[in-house]
């Protein structure tokens, strides 16, 4: 047990106070019961910096912390493409597709496809991204989150997974989106507190002078853990193909995962307008810069601490996933437990998000088209109980489908990439093609599974991102093709463009274009 009792204490009152603001926030008037409309959308009165910090917390899980701070170890900075690609995704979905979304008052991504192509296309999507947070993103986020609890604590990973699901499903079911969104705020500023405070002392124990001194030690001693494109030579290229990740199939699943998944893009659908959604998603795209300095560069620095015997470098080597694990147990008590409670945040932040997306999902998408009689506080009954048997689910699948594997992080990726090429066909011909049609959104999605699954059996050497363009590539095509060989959607099912306003305002495009500038200069720096 590497927990002291000043660490138990801070730790404890995170957890109180955590749950003491979720219950508050969550409260409603006198004689108001909540409709689906306050649990699922928070009444449709976030403001911006609780959408931006709301999606932050929500994405830096424990796939992003241990994970990235894993691939760190592995591979370097090259796994930074990950955020810093993802912050022009948030700045393009929030220009270009949420005045789409807030125009029509959706609630959740299956519901725009319903209205687009039709109860079919509908359903299969409901189904599968049901199955989808439950199986993996669930999964992952308890599995990852549990070794390094256990590495902390000396528990057992499935105790460990157990204390996190049951930590989240406490606050989480009963307060809905706004109570995860709103404490997603306290969540947001100890992630960044424990990120910088791991940084700093694993920078710090580095033989150099001071932390500062530490950081020129890593670019001086390890200089090809701090490129940005890999050479076809490098170990890590199958992940991470060279330029192809700056251009290829990274993007699809940004699109996929910032665009049109629902437990992210639910926070700006329950903004006050479109305005406060997308200055949200400008300041969630700045945090993305900074995630991998408070992520990524622990991990290459746990490199030489392994080398001085200061962390354990035979666990590392077996799997870098321990790598946050280690890096924890390095910390002195006191903040060891500051840094010890951002690790829980991250978890379960990401796992009431999740939950609550589950939970709409099956509620609005299918539970009510089942029965769509049903009084309001019976479909929030229903979200709850969706919600719980998610997890349930998860927990018992998180060893035998994220366990074997040697990187959590990738696994994710490559799992959620079966699907993402036709999901972005799918959104993206439904905006701005007025022939697409629901066969056209049935070719795209079948056959962008069906193609991959092929793919990676038949060419498993081609990079998993690379064989995602493809399938995106052929996908568009097969879809309009396809939507113009069979009768054309009825024109109420076409998205009008007319009515939309796409202009954004003067702090929005400021910060568009501050956090251009800096990912421009990061890469070049980095290339």
């Amino acid at each position: 047990m590497n927990l002291e009792t000043i660490d138990v204490i801070i730790i404890a009152i995170y957890a109180l106070a955590l749950l003491g603001i979720a219950l508050f926030v969550s409260r409603e008037p006198a004689g108001h019961a909540k409709n689906t409309e306050d649990y699922f959308l928070a009444g449709r009165a976030l403001p911006w910096w609780a959408i931006g910090a709301s999606l932050i917390a929500s994405n830096i899980s424990a796939e992003q912390i241990i994970g990235q701070s894993g691939q760190g170890y592995a591979v370097g900075i090259a796994i930074a493409a990950y955020e810093w690609q993802a912050a022009i995704v948030l700045i393009v979905v929030a220009k270009y597709f949420l005045p789409i979304f807030l125009k029509r008052k959706i609630y959740t991504m299956p519901q725009f496809l319903n209205q687009r192509y039709g109860e079919g296309v509908k359903s299969l999507m409901s189904v599968f991204w049901v199955a989808l947070y439950t199986a993996v993103n669930l999964t992952t986020v308890l599995w990852l989150g549990g070794l390094a609890v256990t590495s902390l604590t000396g528990w057992s990973v499935m105790s460990a997974m157990a204390a996190l699901a049951a930590f989240a499903a406490l606050y989480s079911l009963y307060g809905g989106l706004k109570a995860v969104a709103l404490t997603d705020i306290i969540q947001v500023v100890i992630l960044i507190l424990g990120g910088l405070a791991i940084t700093w002392i694993a920078l710090d124990a580095l033989p150099a002078d001071g932390a500062l001194g530490g950081l020129g030690l890593l670019f001086q001693e390890m200089p090809g853990h701090f490129e940005m494109i890999l050479d076809e030579s490098h170990p890590a290229y199958g992940d991470l193909p060279g330029i192809w990740t700056l251009l290829g199939g990274l993007w699809v699943l940004h699109f996929s995962y910032w665009g049109f998944n629902q437990y992210i893009i639910q926070r700006a659908l329950g903004a006050e307008n479109l305005g406060e959604a997308q200055k949200g998603l400008a300041f969630a795209a700045f945090l993305k810069v900074l995630v991998p300095f408070i992520v990524v560069i622990p991990g290459i620095a746990a490199i030489i601490l392994a080398q001085q015997g200061l962390l354990d470098g035979a666990a590392l080597a077996e799997k870098s996933d321990r790598t946050y694990g280690e890096l924890m147990s390095f910390a002195p008590s006191g903040l060891r437990g500051l840094v010890f409670a951002a690790l829980i945040a991250a978890v379960v932040s990401s796992l009431a998000s999740m939950m609550n997306s589950i939970s709409t999902i099956f509620t609005m998408d299918l539970y009510r088209s089942w029965k769509p009689d049903e009084a309001e506080k019976h479909y929030v009954m229903v979200g709850r109980i969706a919600a719980f048997l998610a997890m349930v689910i998860a927990l018992f699948l998180a060893r035998p489908f994220i366990g074997g594997f040697e990187s959590g992080f990738q696994t994710v990726q490559e799992y959620t990439g079966f699907i993402a090429p036709g999901i972005v066909v799918v959104f993206l011909l439904g905006f701005f093609d007025k022939r697409m049609n629901a066969a056209g959104a049935f070719t795209a999605l079948l056959g962008s599974l069906a193609v991959n699954v092929l793919l990676k059996f038949a060419m498993p050497d081609v990079p998993f991102i690379i064989r995602i363009w493809g399938v995106f590539v052929l996908s568009l095509i097969a879809a309009a093709v396809v939507s113009r060989f069979t009768a054309p959607p009825e024109e109420e099912r076409t998205v009008k463009m007319g009515d939309i306003a796409f202009a954004t305002s003067m702090l929005f495009n400021t910060l568009a274009t501050l956090v251009i500038a800096i990912l421009i200069g990061l890469y070049i720096w980095l290339w």
